[in-house]
């Protein structure tokens, strides 16, 4: 069965696409109720700030303890661990690129970093997955650019693990869900 997201906790419904397997919302990520969620982490996965720092805080230390044996990752890698005191049984990490212009393969290692969390959360059986919008914060992707890149991962990733039935894209501000609404209006035509 899939867990239900309560809309209570959020500041708008959400909005849905490609058949209503992929949504976006407007809340915090730590409060979904997915079988996962996905970290937008450093190279050690040791926390950090904005949301990675946000999942371990409301994680709790067994997060931590679990990452310290994990011994990082590279950037388009990405590792499972357990959702601790978070409503989602599992966390799924992984590290974007640093925005360099563009010009060092930046969209590649981003596309990975979805590929790759999807393929693990399909490796696990998980029905339903939530991801930030990776590296558009700190590590300066741009967010139209990245945007159009994690909704089509996302759709080949449907296509690719048909046990997977729900793909959420939980954004912290207004401004990034009025881009992921946009770009996917124009990506599946609705």
């Amino acid at each position: 069965m899939v867990a239900t997201v309560s809309q209570s906790r959020y500041e708008r419904p959400m909005a849905t696409y490609a058949r209503a397997r992929i949504e976006t919302w407007l809340g915090d990520i730590t409060q979904l109720e997915v079988d996962a969620i996905v970290n937008a982490a450093n190279a050690s996965l040791l926390g950090g700030g904005g949301v990675d720092g946000a999942i371990h805080e409301a994680a709790g230390p067994g997060l931590l303890d679990e990452c310290r044996g994990l011994g990082g990752a590279r950037p388009g890698e990405a590792k499972a661990t357990g959702g601790y005191a978070l409503p989602a049984r599992y966390v799924i990490h992984t590290v974007g690129p640093v925005w360099h212009g563009g010009h060092q393969g930046e969209d590649e290692v981003l596309a990975r970093c979805y590929r790759e969390s999807l393929r693990v959360a399909s490796g696990l059986r998980l029905r339903s997955i939530a991801f930030p919008a990776i590296s558009t914060g700190a590590f300066r992707f741009p967010l139209e650019r990245a945007t159009g890149i994690a909704l089509t991962e996302a759709q080949r990733g449907l296509a690719a693990h048909p046990d997977l039935q729900r793909i959420v894209f939980c954004c912290f501000g207004r401004t990034d869900l009025d881009v992921y609404d946009a770009v996917a209006r124009s990506l599946f035509g609705e």
